[in-house]
């Protein structure tokens, strides 16, 4: 009887966008699509298009598709080094101005990469202090090794595994999960309260980082929602996954829409 007294205590859990789903379509086309199929909010990926970057023109499609912007996602990537110039505290400094602009609550961060050494030397602190300056959730992303047949690199410094280092804040992606060789429900265990943000998605264990539509690979997506469905967890869901080889648009809405369906099916309260 608990049990289903406790039903629906909780809020629902919100299920967002990433923009990044949609490449190669735009940041525009991202929120055009997240309001028309229904999904809470968006995450707002900085990348190489221009508009994801500028903040009255994200605040004007959030405010045009009357949606909100939940999160922003920092500049990491290799193709995104020169996206709001050369400096990386500079660029984490500005997604937290950019997420206090919008409304997001969030920002979403990569560990450093392993040759920019002044930069991971003070990152974990850093990050710290950068919560503290602007009372922001920056929560850091787990990533992998990087493979090449045999061969391992271990690419990101102080780690790729962020449950190792001292974050207050992490975001679980469990694609990078499957790439690393880690079961994303246990990672989500152990972070306990730490556990602020999900990357929803799915891997196979390939070296590439798939980012399936969760439920087609071999994470165990379902058992995860499940369990921060029945726990304290109030972040945000965020589906970020590839659909780059979509065969047309129709495919495309189809992967986004299974994905919406999988996770209000899964993290229901």
């Amino acid at each position: 009887m608990s049990d289903a007294s406790d039903r629906g205590s909780k809020p629902q859990l919100r299920v967002s966008l990433s923009t990044s789903s949609v490449y190669p379509g735009s940041t525009a086309s991202a929120f055009e699509a997240a309001a028309r199929l229904g999904y809470d909010g968006v995450e707002v990926m900085v990348s190489i298009d221009d508009v994801s970057g500028d903040i009255e023109a994200v605040k004007s499609l959030s405010d045009f598709h009357e949606i909100p912007i939940v999160s922003v996602h920092a500049p990491c990537l290799l193709v995104t080094q020169r996206v709001w110039g050369t400096e990386p505290w500079g660029k984490l400094h500005r997604s937290a101005e950019m997420a206090l602009e919008v409304g997001a609550e969030v920002v979403v961060v990569h560990p450093p990469f392993r040759w920019q050494r002044d930069y991971a030397r003070g990152f974990v602190d850093g990050v710290a202090d950068l919560e503290k300056e602007y009372a922001i959730t920056v929560a850091v992303e787990n990533m992998y090794p990087w493979r090449t047949g045999k061969r391992e690199f271990q690419a990101y410094a102080p780690g790729w595994d962020p449950v190792r280092e001292a974050y207050e804040h992490v975001t679980v992606d469990l694609s990078h999960s499957a790439t690393a060789g880690e079961d994303a429900l246990q990672m989500a265990k152990t972070l306990g309260p730490r556990l602020a943000h999900l990357h929803l998605t799915d891997g196979a264990g390939s070296p590439k980082d798939e980012h399936l539509v969760p439920g087609r690979g071999t994470q165990p997506a379902q058992a995860l929602l499940e369990h921060i469905a029945a726990s304290d967890y109030d972040g945000e869901i965020v589906i970020e996954i590839n659909t780059r080889k979509a065969a047309d648009q129709q495919v495309r809405e189809a992967d986004l829409l299974e994905s919406l369906a999988f996770a209000r099916l899964h993290a229901s309260r």
